[in-house]
């Protein structure tokens, strides 16, 4: 199937290309400490680094569903890695960069538009779904690989910093997971259920997200998810000490976090 698709189809974007070159050079500057405000350097690189995922992430999709038989996919710009070519790019990219602003959370996004009836087969459909969260699972995996390999000489700056961008991914993985109409976690089920189960269900989708961020509200229930994370993010060998550090370097207009 994926032979169907252009070379020029499956170019990378000098969009995606850009913003990881952003994500290199304010890793190194965290790294080395050559930038004259840490905290500016962390949050260009937690950004940029959150927007990498997201397209990575949608691209998951896309080219599951490319080897699934939606071969239309290729036409849609959706394996350059671009993230002006999703259908919704507020949706997948303007609103998550500001949830991660304003509430360090890691908004889930849709935005790629697949053919379904192309695809044949429940576990196609079901794995098409599951791909996108994996690959932030994948990602918080390779982030915060200098916690639980115990590497040393890695700078406590920079370490905060994977901290934070690595809890973002693990936030992204859990709630797109939950299924709940309209997530990656409701579609991996979908297609194992009834048909008239899936017509009742299918006018609550646009709402379940916000559904689900008005549930988080409930004081139980958000105890109960930030424990989650922080259980994960433990088990991946990373403090929530270190990752409310990373945080507060990445708000670096509150001020510089001073380090003891």
């Amino acid at each position: 199937m994926a032979t169907a698709v252009s070379r020029r189809n499956r170019r990378i974007s000098p969009v995606f290309l850009a913003l990881v070159a952003i994500m290199g050079v304010s890793g190194w500057a965290v790294w080395t400490d050559f930038s004259a405000s840490p905290g500016f350097a962390v949050f260009l690189f937690v950004v940029s680094g959150w927007i990498v995922s997201l397209c990575l992430h949608e691209y998951a999709h896309a080219r599951t569903a490319l080897h699934g038989g939606d071969i239309s996919i290729g036409a849609k710009g959706y394996l350059t890695l671009n993230p002006l070519k999703y259908t919704h790019v507020a949706l997948s990219i303007v609103l998550p960069v500001l949830f991660v602003i304003m509430g360090g959370i890691g908004l889930p996004g849709g935005a790629v538009f697949i053919e379904r009836h192309r695809i044949r087969g429940r576990w196609k459909h079901s794995l098409i779904s599951a791909a996108g969260p994996l690959t932030n699972v994948a990602f918080a995996i390779v982030l915060t690989a200098p916690f639980w390999l115990g590497v040393d000489g890695v700078p406590e700056v920079f370490r905060y910093a994977l901290a934070f961008l690595a809890m973002l991914q693990v936030t992204a993985a859990i709630l797109n997971f939950l299924p709940v109409p309209g997530l990656d976690g409701y579609g991996v089920i979908e297609p194992w259920l009834s048909y008239r189960v899936r017509r009742q269900v299918e006018p609550y989708a646009p709402f379940g997200l916000i559904a689900v961020f008005g549930v988080l509200w409930i004081p139980e229930v958000n105890t109960v998810f930030f424990d989650a994370i922080d259980a994960v993010m433990r088990a991946l060998g990373v403090s929530a000490w270190e990752t409310s550090w990373g945080q507060e370097f990445f708000r670096f207009w509150k001020g510089e976090p001073q380090l003891y």
